[in-house]
């Protein structure tokens, strides 16, 4: 479960005030609202990479206000993906088990695991350069789900995918959480993705987050918009 109370965050001239919503345990929820209204702010905040000035952020019953990110149980897949150049697909993969000190054969198990649920067991000895948009973002959803992480917050990340791709990914999204059962904060401007992959649909408007009817994944037919959801 997220549960989020009362946030406020101040960015310089930004700020963000009593901001709450919940995504139970289980579901996957979609976050959506105008360019520079401060989805991402909220995901990196959850995540624990800004600081709040006031505020609850409770994940499966526990306050990580004050935690360090490492410590919030997250598994965190960027916009850009942000793969580090020098580390093989399998080095991706085992990154932060490695961190947590798992022992080699549960480490070369996991990584197997992964490797077979997302389809790139022949890019395990590949490094990031030249692989494609797609690729890259499987390596992304697998070091971000590595440790079995009880969270998955994700930042737009089928944008940079051309079309093709991006149904692909999000079928291979919908599935890989399907059989996780993890509890997801999916940051996007696409409705389509919203009704592909959401449970439930939040709307960032002028600083209030509210649910909002999610209409079912066959009556997707374009991405109209947060705001055209919310007059609905």
């Amino acid at each position: 479960m997220i549960v989020v109370e009362n946030l406020a965050i101040t960015l310089g001239v930004f700020q963000l005030e009593n901001v709450s919503f919940e995504v139970p345990t289980g579901k996957y929820g979609v976050l959506m609202g105008k360019t520079g209204c401060g989805k991402t702010t909220i995901l990196e905040a959850i995540c624990g990479l800004r600081p709040v000035r006031s505020g609850s952020i409770r994940l499966m019953d526990r306050e990580v206000v004050g935690l360090r990110p490492a410590d919030r149980g997250i598994g965190f897949v960027p916009q850009d993906g942000a793969l580090f150049s020098t580390l093989t697909v399998r080095e991706h993969l085992s990154f932060a088990l490695d961190v947590r000190k798992w022992e080699q054969e549960r480490i070369d198990a996991r990584v197997a695991q992964l490797a077979e649920l997302l389809g790139i067991e022949h890019l395990l000895d590949r490094r990031p350069l030249g692989l494609s948009g797609g690729e890259r973002q499987r390596v992304s959803l697998g070091r971000a789900l590595s440790f079995e992480p009880e969270i998955l917050c994700m930042d737009e990340p089928l944008s940079a995918l051309d079309e093709d791709t991006r149904a692909e990914i999000c079928e291979l999204i919908h599935d890989v959480c399907g059989k996780t059962n993890v509890t997801t904060l999916h940051i996007t401007h696409s409705l389509t993705e919203a009704r592909a992959l959401g449970d439930l649909l939040l709307v960032l408007d002028s600083g209030v987050v509210a649910e909002r009817k999610l209409e079912p994944r066959e009556g997707a037919a374009s991405d109209s918009g947060p705001a055209a959801e919310a007059s609905s």
